[in-house]
C-alpha cells in the first residue's frame, strides 16, 4: 500500500523531524535581511543627500534646453550656478556639474517627514495584502516600486522641484509600509519556535546595519563624479536586485518552495502546522484579534519602543549639538557605533532566547518578557543617566552604546511576540501594532518641541529624557503584566475533521520508508 506525502507528514512525530544546519529557512531569512537593510538604507540616505542637493546661496535661474526632443524649453529651477543643459546626458543628469537647489530648512524637513506620511497610511492595508496575496509578491512589488521611484527621483527634483520630490518620497513610504507586515507574514510561515528568536533577530538586524552601511555609502557616492543623482540611482538598482532576489528565490510557505527537503519541511511544519495551499486565505478574525489581551500588550509595548527610538534618533543628536556643541551626525564613527553594537548584540540575544526556550529554562512567555525587560529597562535608565551625566563626549557616547546594545533585545521580545500568538495572522497583527506605535510615537518630537522652549537648557532636556524613560518603563510594565506567548485559539479557524485515522497505517508507512 502506497501513501501520499500528505499522509506521511501527518504521522511523523515532532521529535523525528528535528533538523539542524543550513537550510531553506536560513536562505529565506537572509534574503529578508537584505530586504530590510535596503529599505532602511533608502530611508537614511535622504538626509545626507539633501546636504549635497541644496545650497544656501542658490539663485533662481532659467534653464534653456538645447534639444528639441525635450518637451519643456523654459523651466524654472533653483540652482547654485547658471546650470545649462548640454546634451541628452546632461539633461538626464548623468554628467556633472549637477544643479543644487535652494530649499530652506522647513522644506527639507517636510521632505524628510513626507516618507512617514505614506508609511503610516498603508500599514494596516499592507497587512491584509500580505495575508491575501502572499508576502513574496508584496515584498517584491514594494522593492520594485522603491527602485523605480528612487531611480527617477533626480529627474523629479530637477524638473518638478521639491513638490515632486515630496510626492516621490510619499510613494516610497507607501511601498515600504508593506515591508514589515510582509516580513512578519513570512516569518510566521518559516520560523519554528526552536529557532524563531535567532531567525527573527537575524532578519531584523537589517534595521541596525542598513543605516550603518547606507550613510557612508551615500556620502561616498554624493562626493564622487556620480554626484547626488548617483545616490538615488544606486539605491534604485540595489532595490531592483533585491526585489528580483525575493521574486525568484523565496516562497510564501515551505510547501511552495521547490527545493526544500521533506525533512526540513516537516521540521518547520511540526511547529507551525501544515499549510494547505489549495484553500483560500483564512478569514482574519478581527474581533478576536482586537479583543485579545496579548495583542494589546504588544501594541502598548511597541508604542514605548517607537517613542524611545524616535527620541534616540532625532532628539539625542540635537541635544549633543545644542548642549554639548558636538554634531554627532557629522561624525561617521560616532553616528555608526551604536548601530554597530546593536547589530552584534542582536545575535547574542537571539541565540540566548532560543536556548532558554529549547532547554526549557523559561517558558516562551517568560522569555519574551525577559527580553523586553533587557531592552527597555537599561534604555530607560540610560536616558535618565544621560540627563545628569557630565557633558563629556566619551562618557555620553559610552552611555549611548551601552543602552543601544541592550535595546536590541526587544527584537526577541515584543517584536517577535506576534508570531508566537498567531503564525497565521502575524502580519496582520504587526501591521496593527506598527500603525499604532508609529501614530503615537510620532508625537515624541512634538512633545519635545513643546518642552524645549530653550534648546540650550539642560533642565528642559532632562524633562524630554524623563518622558522617554517613563514611556520605556511603563509600557514595558504593562507588557509584563498583560503579555503572553501562548498560541491563540483563533489562529486556526474551524476545519473539517479528518475522515481517516492515519495512525492505523503508521507502522506500514515506517516499513515502506525503510
Amino acid at each position: 500500500m502506497k501513501f501520499s506525502k500528505k499522509d506521511a507528514e501527518k504521522v511523523v512525530n515532532k521529535e523525528d523531524c528535528d533538523l539542524k544546519g543550513w537550510g531553506c529557512r536560513h536562505q529565506q531569512c537572509l534574503i529578508l535581511f537584505f530586504c530590510l537593510a535596503t529599505g532602511y538604507s533608502m530611508r537614511a540616505c535622504m538626509g545626507v543627500s539633501l546636504v549635497a542637493m541644496t545650497t544656501s546661496d542658490a539663485t533662481q535661474v532659467q534653464l534653456n534646453y538645447h534639444h528639441t526632443n525635450l518637451t519643456s524649453s523654459n523651466v524654472t529651477a533653483s540652482a547654485e550656478d547658471d546650470y545649462k543643459v548640454d546634451g541628452v546626458l546632461s539633461a538626464l543628469l548623468f554628467t556633472s556639474p549637477y544643479p543644487k537647489f535652494k530649499w530652506n530648512k522647513k522644506t527639507q524637513d517636510t521632505i524628510l517627514a513626507s516618507f512617514f506620511w505614506g508609511y503610516m497610511v498603508l500599514q494596516i492595508p499592507a497587512g491584509q495584502l500580505a495575508h491575501r496575496l502572499g508576502a513574496r509578491r508584496l515584498l517584491a512589488a514594494a522593492l520594485f516600486a522603491n527602485a523605480l521611484v528612487s531611480f527617477c527621483l533626480p529627474w523629479a527634483a530637477y524638473y518638478g522641484g521639491w513638490i515632486w520630490v515630496l510626492v516621490f518620497r510619499i510613494t516610497q513610504g507607501l511601498s515600504q509600509a508593506c515591508i514589515i507586515p510582509g516580513m512578519h507574514t513570512f516569518l510566521g510561515k518559516w520560523t519554528p519556535l526552536r529557532e524563531r528568536s535567532r531567525l527573527s533577530a537575524w532578519t531584523y538586524g537589517g534595521q541596525a546595519l542598513g543605516p550603518v552601511v547606507g550613510l557612508p555609502v551615500t556620502g561616498f557616492i554624493a562626493s564622487s563624479p556620480l554626484g547626488w543623482p548617483g545616490v538615488f540611482r544606486f539605491y534604485g538598482v540595489l532595490a531592483a536586485l533585491v526585489g528580483a532576489l525575493i521574486w525568484f528565490m523565496t516562497a510564501d510557505t515551505p510547501a511552495k518552495h521547490p527545493k526544500i527537503t521533506l525533512a526540513e519541511k516537516l521540521y518547520i511544519e511540526s511547529d507551525i502546522g501544515p499549510t494547505d495551499e489549495s484553500t483560500k486565505p483564512k478569514t482574519v478574525p478581527w474581533r478576536r484579534i482586537l479583543t485579545d489581551r496579548g495583542m494589546w500588550a504588544i501594541v502598548i509595548g511597541h508604542i514605548g519602543q517607537t517613542w524611545g527610538q524616535l527620541t534616540l534618533y532625532s532628539e539625542v543628536p540635537a541635544f549633543m549639538d545644542k548642549v554639548m556643541g558636538v554634531n554627532i551626525k557629522a561624525n561617521g564613527l560616532l553616528s555608526a557605533l551604536p548601530f554597530l553594537v546593536m547589530w552584534f548584540t542582536n545575535f547574542f540575544f537571539g541565540w540566548a532566547a532560543d536556548k532558554l526556550i529549547v532547554k526549557k529554562i523559561l517558558s516562551v512567555t517568560q522569555t519574551r518578557k525577559l527580553a523586553n525587560c533587557l531592552g527597555s529597562i537599561p534604555a530607560s535608565v540610560g536616558l535618565v543617566v544621560l540627563a545628569f551625566v557630565p557633558k563629556e563626549l566619551v562618557i555620553v557616547e559610552c552611555v549611548l552604546v551601552i543602552f543601544c546594545g541592550f535595546k536590541v533585545a526587544t527584537h526577541v521580545g515584543v517584536y517577535v511576540n506576534h508570531i508566537d500568538i498567531s503564525p497565521n495572522f502575524s502580519g496582520t497583527m504587526m501591521s496593527l501594532s506598527n500603525f499604532m506605535s508609529n501614530l503615537c510615537g510620532s508625537l515624541a518630537p512634538i512633545v519635545a518641541g513643546f518642552i524645549l522652549t530653550d534648546v540650550t537648557s539642560e533642565l528642559l532636556w532632562r524633562q524630554v529624557f524623563f518622558v522617554a524613560a517613563g514611556m520605556y518603563f511603563f509600557t514595558n510594565l504593562v507588557y509584563i503584566i498583560l503579555g503572553t506567548a501562548e498560541r491563540a485559539d483563533w489562529n486556526e479557524p474551524t476545519q473539517e475533521k479528518e475522515a481517516e485515522n492515519v495512525k492505523e497505517y503508521s507502522p506500514m508507512l515506517k516499513m515502506e520508508q525503510k
